[in-house]
């Protein structure tokens, strides 16, 4: 689907009566909830069994269900019979393959994801963009305690701890995988949002950037490995995210959070049109406070999910509740009153 194609979609739509949808899972009810408070109709991508969840949450439920058999499954002209704007998030990378074949239009830029997706483009995107990396090794070079990750947006599941080649070979030989030097520090999860429609603030490219939050993330065991230890356990370290808390930096790691918020968002520009929309870097701070980024998640993340209500930083740019759900409904008016939704939609 190619930006001209959908851009004619758009042009068939009624801006009065537009909807957010998203598929029902990561940080869907806050998508939905922050469309709510800006007035715009919403539509659940769900299956059956899981519709009882989001209809426990009447704030956080979608306005429709379509209900699917697989959520990999995008019910694509029924939602552009709906004048439908489809929100991108982890679950949505990870389920539906080939997201440039998905007709309906999408918040932010398409391509971004892609990036995201394929993890040797992801490097050099961080790379491009001036930011410290941590070391990546070839299979037969492991000399060190590594993290070996699965391609996708699978939310650490699969994840590995090795340290040899032996132990590599033993858990991934022939599989699709990153090899990252394993990082000792305080794990930063920032989460931005870039607005090109906008020029108030902290610039970047040819908009603003507004950090949105920052957190950090619970992963099943490996969080807990020092009680294990103690009691005398051995364990296989796992990294499966279960949950997400809230994180306050020190004030003096707000400048250079800002400027690698900055160097990804013009490094985008440069590489595949631009990254409008929310963004996380995914860091580890180390002693000295130096960051280091391993990961880009080119659209909203889970961490965002602990703010329905805003953040610390959100309480300094806005005079009221600002989610990065809400905020994503809030640029979509934007953008329809001022005729600019090519330059957040594709």
């Amino acid at each position: 689907m190619t930006r001209e194609k959908i851009h004619e979609t758009l042009s068939g739509y009624d801006k009065k009566d537009l909807k957010i949808a998203t598929i029902c899972s990561h940080t869907a009810l806050q998508i939905f909830h922050g469309a709510r408070q800006e007035g715009i109709k919403t539509i659940g991508i769900c299956t059956e069994n899981r519709r009882k969840v989001y209809e426990a949450f009447p704030l956080g439920c979608p306005d429709e269900f379509i209900i699917v058999d697989d959520l990999r499954n995008i019910p694509s002209d029924e939602l552009l019979e709906k004048n439908a704007l489809l929100v991108p998030h982890g679950s949505l990378v990870e389920y539906s393959g080939d997201l440039s074949e998905i007709k309906v239009p999408m918040i932010g830029n398409r391509e971004s994801l892609s990036w995201e997706k394929d993890r040797e483009k992801m490097f050099e995107w961080l790379t491009a963009s001036g930011l410290q990396v941590p070391a990546t090794n070839e299979p037969d070079k492991i000399d060190r305690p590594c993290v070996v990750k699965l391609a996708g947006a699978k939310g650490g599941r699969g994840y590995r701890v090795v340290n040899s080649p032996d132990e590599f070979y033993e858990h991934f030989e022939g599989m699709n995988v990153t090899v990252q030097e394993y990082l000792i520090g305080v794990r930063v999860y920032p989460h931005y949002f870039y607005s090109p429609l906008s020029h108030e603030g902290y610039r970047a490219s040819e908009g603003k950037l507004e950090l949105m939050g920052i957190d950090r993330r619970f992963e099943s065991n490996i969080d807990e490995a020092y009680r294990t230890e103690k009691v005398g356990l051995s364990f296989t370290p796992s990294f499966t995210v279960v949950g997400n808390e809230l994180l306050v930096v020190r004030e003096s790691l707000l400048e250079e959070i800002m400027k690698m918020g900055k160097n990804v968002t013009e490094s985008a520009d440069r590489l595949f049109g631009g990254i409008p929309g929310p963004f996380c870097l995914e860091t580890v701070c180390d002693e000295n406070l130096q960051f280091f980024a391993f990961e880009v998640s080119a659209r909203i993340v889970a961490g965002t999910n602990i703010y329905p209500l805003g953040s610390p930083y959100t309480a300094y740019l806005y005079d009221e509740p600002m989610s990065m759900g809400r905020r994503i409904a809030r640029e979509i008016k934007l953008a329809a009153k001022a005729n600019k939704w090519q330059k957040i939609i594709y």
